[in-house]
């Protein structure tokens, strides 16, 4: 069995990105030691994860949010 990425309660290790070299606009990851976080311009903060579907949709919708598209 696999093993959790502490201090995650879940056994998925992710990262998503969305910027350009060196500028990470959005992105979502969760580093062992921080857990489930969100990266969204300059600000970090804690990000709840559901599922790997509803991941998908949060951060489409954050990408979609600062490139100024229609959500």
């Amino acid at each position: 069995m696999p093993n959790k990425v502490p201090p995650s309660q879940h056994f998925l290790k992710y990262s998503l990105f969305y910027g350009r070299p060196g500028e990470r606009s959005v992105g979502y990851d969760n580093e062992r030691g921080k857990g489930d976080h969100r990266h969204y311009g300059s600000r970090e903060e804690s990000y709840q994860f559901v599922s790997i579907e509803r991941l998908l949709t949060d951060f489409r919708q954050d990408v979609e949010a600062i490139r100024g598209e229609k959500i």
